[in-house]
């Protein structure tokens, strides 16, 4: 009788939100419950104060993890194509550990989203989907890719994808963690 190698199955059974940040919109995406498959779920716009004591977006994010109960929540690193950090990825960083102290105790961790934007832009044009109605759905298109990568990733290596954010401010202790 043939079992299923662990690399076909999820490590960890339950479902997970992406999270594609921009300056302007956040795209989310949440998988089923047994994290095989991405889905979009909204676009949120951006709050114009990220600093105010409480961003509507992030709480916006927070309700979406909360209500489909979430077990953890992928935010996606916009590095270079050499694999450099730049002001893109601070950003996503900060987000990122802003939305940590917000959902805890659901995990955030940051997964590599090199050109996953460009990959939604290209998905969208060959599905037929006009230039100025792809701005409303492409934050959401690259959520999904970033949260797809992610599910394959923990499915082929059967380790948890990206870097754990921690609360605190604390960085993490990676000896190949990049500036």
């Amino acid at each position: 009788m043939n079992q299923p190698t662990s690399a076909s199955m999820p490590t960890r059974p339950g479902r997970r939100v992406g999270i594609d940040v921009g300056s302007v919109r956040v795209g989310v995406a949440a998988s089923d419950p047994a994290a095989l498959l991405a889905t979009p779920v909204v676009t949120v716009s951006r709050d114009a104060d990220p600093t105010a004591p409480h961003p509507t977006d992030l709480d916006e994010i927070a309700a979406v993890v909360a209500e489909l109960e979430a077990v953890e929540v992928v935010v996606g690193l916009p590095r270079t194509l050499a694999g450099d950090e730049g002001a893109a990825a601070e950003a996503a960083r900060t987000y990122a550990g802003r939305l940590s102290e917000r959902i805890a105790p659901v995990p955030v961790r940051l997964v590599d989203e090199r050109l996953t934007t460009v990959d939604a832009h290209r998905n969208l044009r060959a599905s037929g989907v006009e230039g100025r109605r792809q701005r409303s759905v492409v934050d959401q298109a690259a959520a999904v890719l970033i949260l797809q990568t992610a599910l394959d990733a923990e499915r082929s290596s059967g380790r948890p994808p990206g870097e754990l954010v921690r609360t605190g401010g604390r960085k993490p202790r990676t000896k190949d963690r990049r500036r």
